[in-house]
């Protein structure tokens, strides 16, 4: 199979999955800080220091993608892949500095209920691309994009009912515009978690 016609030295593999680590590691934190009196400067330190770790991982994928002619799967693909992998590390350290910019302090129900439902999100999206070192692995990885689909429905329902909620009960407009934004990017995270498992179920597709 192609997936296994790659020099050693440009293993993507192991660049996709030290990326997706990250991700992991970065949705595990914004749980636990929603789940905290709010963010400061180390907190936001640490997950700065995690997003620049998802960054240089994705300037290695493009930049060996330029040195190399064999490849796994579509160099298209491969950017794509890396570039979605980035964007999700990306939009959980950006509504982390948002919390922290806003000054929203205190633990927050539904934040908790969103950072809960992107580590789900972002743990299936792990198990999809650990598992496309193997054609024997199509089941469990088309599974694991079928239940970052399902989250990402259950994110936009999310989203709806707390903004609502939002509208009726919060008094304060300028905390409506802030927490209308932190919602809203919590669910663009669900959203870009999703476009990864688009590029995954289309590389299990032309591998087929």
């Amino acid at each position: 199979m192609l997936f296994n016609f790659i020099p050693k030295e440009f293993n993507f593999f192991d660049l996709f999955e030290k990326q997706v680590s990250y991700a992991v590691e970065a949705a595990a934190y914004f749980k636990e800080l929603a789940s905290t009196d709010g963010v400061n400067e180390k907190s936001l330190q640490k997950m700065r220091d995690i997003e620049h770790q998802g960054d240089d991982i994705a300037h290695s994928i493009i930049e060996r993608l330029d040195k190399t002619f064999i490849t796994p799967f579509d160099r298209e693909d491969i950017h794509n892949l890396a570039k979605d992998l980035d964007d999700v590390v990306d939009m959980i350290n950006t509504i982390v500095s948002r919390l922290m910019i806003y000054k929203l302090t205190g633990v927050n129900k539904n934040l908790v209920q969103f950072a809960s439902t992107i580590e789900e999100s972002v743990r299936a999206l792990a198990l999809a691309v650990k598992g496309m070192r193997s054609m024997k692995n199509t089941k469990s990885v088309s599974d694991a994009c079928v239940e970052i689909n399902r989250l990402e429905n259950i994110g936009d329902s999310m989203r709806d009912k707390m903004l609502a909620e939002l509208f009726e009960r919060e008094k304060d407009p300028i905390a409506v515009i802030k927490w209308k934004e932190i919602y809203q990017d919590a669910e663009t995270v669900l959203d870009v978690c999703e476009d990864v498992a688009h590029v995954v179920e289309s590389i299990l597709v032309k591998q087929a």
